[in-house]
């Protein structure tokens, strides 16, 4: 089974990091500029939160803020479910169900942030891995159709 590791292993390093001390106007136009939906907080080299497209619209434009006066960490998300770099893909499809969430962030044995696991990662490792998936819901299903309990 896939985990965390894998995941992050495969993917770029990160470029979407920011101050919390950056104005949110100019972390829209980072977001913009890297096509992603969300931006890691660093201070000093230390995970502070993250800033999203939706942090953006509930925070500030629901709030009445300005992006050209507010900083990133007084609108950014600093409580985010955590997952460890052994954790598997199903463990973290669980946890972002339950926690209605979109983004995991994940740690390492010393309880370092390492990463950022986010539901389009997730769903590449269905699709990469659809023959497994899709044979499994159809044999589930035939299983239950024919009253089969193993």
């Amino acid at each position: 089974m896939r985990t965390v590791k894998n995941i992050l292993d495969s993917k770029a390093k990160p470029t979407n990091i920011v101050s919390p001390r950056t104005l949110v106007f100019d972390a829209l136009s980072q977001l913009n500029k890297v096509n992603l939906s969300y931006l890691i907080v660093m201070d000093e080299g230390r995970y502070q939160g993250l800033f999203s497209e939706r942090d953006y619209s509930r925070n500030v434009i629901l709030k009445g803020r300005h992006s050209n006066s507010t900083p990133v960490e007084e609108v950014m998300t600093t409580e985010l479910p955590v997952v460890e770099l052994a954790d598997t893909v199903e463990h973290c499809m669980n946890a972002m169900n339950e926690n209605k969430t979109r983004y995991l962030i994940a740690h390492d044995a010393d309880g370092n942030f390492a990463g950022v696991v986010t539901i389009h990662d997730l769903l590449r490792q269905v699709i990469a891995n659809r023959e497994e998936v899709f044979d499994s819901a159809a044999a589930q299903r035939w299983l239950e159709e024919s009253g089969e309990i193993y």
